[in-house]
């Protein structure tokens, strides 16, 4: 496939990169359709928390205020798209004052996940919730993210990545080292907070769509066609996914 040629002069961890990525999943109707769907869960599971502030961590060049007008779009680079600038180990909030958590493509990027959950614990609400939308570690994930994309997957690492960058600095398969291969450490490190769902998805749509860095495969008219392809896969095994949903509640 044929890279933008874009992505080849712009520094990874610009910010003018990251506006320009949010022009393209805006312009590319199979990432803007998925966009819409990742935020579509977000709304499923901000149904049921207490009133308050809801937050997304990492909004980067996404559109979550024209689905959740409410939430405040908050990114660790400068953007002008920004409500606040901060890093998600250092939120700027009180106890106990955010009913909601959400990323997607964030937690990945992450230096250290233990500082980030003492954060996230301190900063929700009993009730509250994290949800994030991440690389799945699958045997179809494992294959694409070791292959056809730049940043690290290694399973066998600890809760910490470099930090070289906002957007270099990563390890995709960070969810499923916290939450499911140490998932009795997360437990014992941080009573408080409870996994309350993971669920696989998205094994083709989002190769298709030729993400940020590619052009789209297939006509928008088929997108349909696809989702249905991939709920077809994810029932047949977990293992052909490319995403996973993890929400974790404060209890």
């Amino acid at each position: 496939m044929k890279k933008l040629k874009y992505e080849i002069e712009q520094p990874l961890d610009s910010p003018e990169r990251t506006l320009f990525h949010g022009e393209l999943i805006r312009k590319k109707k199979f990432l803007r359709r998925l966009y819409e769907e990742w935020y579509g869960i977000y709304k499923l599971e901000l149904d049921a928390i207490p009133a308050g502030r809801i937050v997304e961590l990492g909004s980067g060049g996404g559109f979550i205020n024209e689905i959740i007008d409410k939430a405040i779009r908050t990114d660790i680079l400068p953007l002008p798209t920004n409500d606040r600038t901060f890093s998600a180990l250092d939120m700027p909030f009180s106890d106990n004052e955010i009913s909601a958590l959400l990323m997607i493509d964030t937690f990945h990027h992450i230096p250290d996940s233990g500082r980030f959950l003492e954060e996230a614990a301190r900063v929700l609400k009993p009730g509250g919730k994290i949800v994030m939308v991440e690389p799945a570690n699958s045997l179809w994930g494992r294959f694409i993210y070791r292959k056809f994309h730049h940043e690290p997957f290694d399973p066998r690492a600890d809760w910490t990545i470099p930090e070289s960058g906002p957007m270099s600095g990563a390890n995709g398969a960070l969810p499923w080292i916290v939450f499911v291969r140490d998932r009795e450490k997360f437990l014992r490190d941080f009573p408080e907070l409870k996994i309350g769902r993971i669920k696989y998805h998205t094994p083709l749509r989002y190769l298709i769509s030729g993400g940020v860095s590619f052009r789209q495969l297939m006509p928008g008219f088929s997108y349909n066609f696809w989702k249905l392809t991939d709920r077809i896969l994810c029932s047949v095994s977990r293992e052909l996914s490319m995403f996973v949903t993890i929400v974790v509640h404060k209890v």
